[in-house]
Formats: C-alpha cells, structure tokens, sequence
C-alpha cells in the first residue's frame, strides 16, 4: 500500500514538472512573439511585419515616388527633389542609407508597397484617398496654406509597420519641409549656376595661350584621344577656369567634378581643387562615357553624346535616345537625339515606358553641348597645333523640330545668376 502511494506520488510529481515546463515554453513562445523586434527562430519571417527593426539591421530604407523635379530626379549621379531630400533625411535619423525608386504612376506605388517591395511612398497622397486595409498615412503631412484641411496629404507606409510609423511621426515637423523647400529654392535662386569668379576665356590671345592650365589639357587630353582646346572649352564651360569653383549640386574644381564622381574616380576629396588632379580626373571620366557610347560612329558625333553624358549623366541620354528610336529618328546622330534631350523636361516624355532615369534639366545639357562647340571653334580658330582630336561638327543655335535653347557664354551666364539673385532678393 505504501509502496502504490510512492508512486503515485511520484507520478504527481513528474506530471507536475512537464506541466510546468509546457506552461514555460509557450509563456516564453509568446514573449517571443510580442518582441519589438519580431523575429525568433520559432516563428517564419513570412508572418512577420517588415519594421523599422529590419531597416535598421539592413541598413537601408527603400521609398519610392513618381519622376519630376518636385519629387525626385537624378543630376550628374545624385537624387534631388523636395521628396527625395525628406526620405533622405528621415533614413540618416534612422541610420541607414535611402534608396529611391521611381514608378510609373500611384497605382504601382500602392502595389509595390502592399507586396512588401518597399517600405515607404514617397510622395503628397491625399488623406481623403481611400487606402487598403493593409496601409496607413504616417510622417510628412502637409496642407497648403491656402487649402482646407480636408486636403491635407502624407506619406504611405504598411499597417503593420507600427515602429516605422512612430519614427515618422516624431521625425517630422512642418520646419522639416520649410527647411528643404528653402534649401531648395536658394538651389535654383541664382538659376541653377556655379559660384566662381569667371577668368577671361584667353590669357594670351596673341601668344595662343588659352588658359594657366593649358599644359594639363595637352597632356590629358592626349591621353583619351581628344582635342586638348575642346577640354578648354569644356573647361570654361564648367568653371570658367576657376579651380575653387563649386556648383549648386556639390560638384567641385576646373572640370566640375561630384564628389561621389571623384570617389568613383580615385580623386581624394582634399584634391578635388587642385588643378592637375581635377583635369586628370575628368579625363578619365570622359574616357568611361567614350567607352559607354562607342556604339556611336563618328568621333564628332560620339563628342557630343560624351559631353551631353558628362553634363546630365549616361543614363538621361540615353533615355534620349530611346526616345528618338521610338519617334522615327536616328538614335546615333546628335541632331535628331538633341530635341528629345530638351524634352526629358515634360511630364508626358519623361514619363513615357521607354524612359527609365526619369526627369532632366533638358535645356540646360542641350545648352551646355552647344556652348562647348561653339567655344571649341572659337580657340581652334585663334590657337593652332597640339590637337589629338578631329573637326568639331557645326554648332546649332536653334535645334530641329522647333525647339530653341539661348546659349549663354560663361560670363553672360555669370551675368544672368547676378542678375537672378538681386531680383530674388528684392521680391524677398
């Protein structure tokens, strides 16, 4: 009798433990469950939310919005636009790095994100638009001035995303897009231009001296096959040889050089004025678009598609081009690609399916092209000898299909960004 009492004793005791330790585990399965960071070996990541944890451990947020100059739209390899400047500058509070996407119209926005793709919409969506059970307005509400708060817009995240979400909303404060919009607008204040201190375009006209650096332009320009007075023109064109020059987009030196060109280049930062290495630098650049666009016949063709590339960047032009082939043109000659480089400035062609880089400042690269042909016919005139290069193809002030560009010397471009920026600071 004692003997069945032991052990049923003992049987109470073990079921007493396995109970407990079956309470255990799902105590602990569901502290694992309700963790903020979500992700436990028990439980599949399919069922998990993708959430500002996850950002941060990849290290990169994915936006993404719609091509244009308000939004976003890439210049000489880096993103501008009020939409990309305020992803960007929520995914540095974040610690990690933005990458911008672009679509074509909100419909694919709305996709992208339900499916998981990206994690947030860039963009001004109208609180009034109906969402998807699955999505939320959080971070970058805005209501303009002038409009009821019925109008009222935001960006777009997962539901789901609940830790994403409270970092948005306490990033952002309306000085946040005050901030931007008036870096943005003393950008363009002085039309987009370079501050430099403009140097005649000879030195010595008599003696064919056309600037200090004229040896650094034989030299290089030797090295990649080009006409040394056509990295001159280029040169004036870019700088108008003032080697501390910097542009409203970050680029620096003789040849206007972005600091993430130079990286890519091998140029140290501390470098980026000093005349020899920039020179070298940007011959080493227009050495990579020769190669990029050796599919163009003609070296007096292929120039001008490099400078238009070097200016605007590859990718731009050729969206140009594709554009061109879709009309009827000749994608591998300049004259019928030009009025298709102007035209990347309107909404109905830059977001056309053939088009995948989106918005450019058109009138500014088909500008630039022209000005250095024309500048390059003028020192091959007045300076003789010491060319590598070929005859520079006739330069057009009014290019084909009705499209005009004014082109400006430097120091009427000068001029003009005096000029702007008095009249910005009157009406201010």
């Amino acid at each position: 009798m004692r003997i069945m009492t032991n052990k049923r004793r003992f049987l109470h005791i073990i079921t007493a433990a396995i109970v407990c330790f079956l309470l255990t585990a799902c105590e602990e399965k569901e502290e694992r469950r309700i963790s903020p960071l979500g992700i436990t070996e028990e439980e599949p990541m399919d069922n998990l939310a993708y959430d500002l944890a996850q950002i941060q451990e990849a290290g990169e947020l994915i936006a993404a919005t719609l091509s244009g100059p308000d939004t976003y739209y890439e210049y000489r390899g880096r993103g501008f636009g009020l939409q990309f400047e305020m992803a960007e500058s929520f995914a540095n509070s974040i610690g990690a790095k933005l990458r911008m996407e672009t679509v074509r119209d909100t419909a694919d926005l709305f996709r992208r994100l339900k499916n998981g793709e990206i994690d947030l919409i860039a963009l001004d969506i109208p609180e009034s638009r109906p969402l998807d059970p699955a999505l939320q307005f959080s971070g970058a509400w805005h209501s303009a001035a002038s409009q009821a708060d019925t109008l009222k817009s935001g960006w777009v995240i997962r539901k789901d995303a609940t830790y994403l979400a409270a970092a948005l909303d306490g990033w952002y404060k309306p000085e946040t897009r005050a901030f931007l919009l008036e870096r943005e607008r003393k950008r363009f204040s002085l039309g987009g231009g370079v501050k430099r201190h403009v140097r005649a375009p000879f030195q010595n006209r008599a003696k064919g001296i056309i600037s200090p650096y004229d040896a650094s332009f034989v030299r290089h320009s030797q090295a990649i096959g080009w006409d040394w007075r056509l990295m001159a023109a280029q040169c004036y064109q870019e700088s108008g040889f003032d080697p501390q020059a910097v542009s409203w987009a970050g680029a620096r030196g003789l040849m206007q050089i972005m600091p993430e060109t130079a990286a890519h280049l091998g140029l140290p930062a501390g470098q980026m004025h000093q005349p020899e290495q920039n020179i070298a630098a940007a011959a080493r650049y227009i050495r990579e678009l020769e190669r990029k666009f050796s599919d163009i016949p003609g070296r007096a063709e292929r120039i001008c598609f490099v400078l238009a590339a070097y200016n605007g960047g590859a990718g731009h032009v050729r969206d140009a081009m594709a554009l061109a082939r879709k009309h009827g043109k000749n994608a591998k000659t300049w004259a019928d690609v030009a009025p298709f480089i102007l035209r990347l400035s309107q909404p109905q062609y830059y977001n056309d399916p053939v088009v995948r880089y989106g918005y450019l400042r058109g009138e500014e690269t088909h500008g630039y092209v022209t000005a250095i042909l024309e500048r390059w016919q003028r020192y091959r005139g007045a300076v003789h000898g010491g060319t590598a290069g070929t005859q520079p193809a006739p330069a057009r002030r009014n290019s084909r299909n009705g499209f005009k560009s004014k082109v400006l010397s430097a120091e009427e471009l000068e001029e003009k960004y005096k000029a702007e920026g008095n009249n910005t600071e009157s009406n201010d």
